[in-house]
């Protein structure tokens, strides 16, 4: 019966060792953190090649759409009125435009650009079908900046 027992006792310990392995090393490599555009240039050169998320507003008439290229640049804004120039090989969302709330994924490089290689924009939990003839793009800048105020 002790040996039994000194079995399981190795089993669970191996097994919850795999668990704090997984944990402690396997997250800490995939930790994305979320900054806004002034945060990031704190940290200056020390936020190089890091995989963050960044945060803010889509600046008017900084979006830039070259579907030749499928290249996509904005920049992208805060409260604080810091910028960071955000350049992205994906097509954008349908309902992107300016004036709207993005979160991009990627990473930022001493060419003083952020790239992007995940787009995501905020919008409305809330349904409301656009009224006939409205474009789904007016409709959600409209949208939110109802939220907005």
């Amino acid at each position: 019966m002790s040996g039994r027992r000194a079995g399981v006792a190795v089993g669970g310990g191996v097994v919850l060792l795999v668990f704090a392995y997984l944990i402690w090393g396997g997250i800490g490599k995939n930790l994305v953190y979320f900054l806004t555009p002034s945060e990031l240039l704190a940290k200056g050169p020390a936020a190089y090649g890091a995989s963050v998320r960044l945060g803010g507003i889509v600046q008017p008439g900084t979006v830039h759409w070259d579907a030749d290229r499928h290249e996509l640049r904005f920049r992208l804004g805060d409260t604080n009125d810091h910028y960071v120039e955000v350049v992205s090989a994906n097509v954008p969302p349908e309902m992107f435009t300016e004036g709207i709330g993005a979160v991009v994924e990627g990473v930022w490089r001493p060419d003083g650009v952020f790239h992007c290689h995940n787009l995501m924009i905020k919008h409305s939990n809330e349904y409301r079908p656009p009224a006939a003839g409205t474009k789904p793009a007016e409709y959600y800048r409209q949208l939110f900046r109802k939220q907005q105020s």
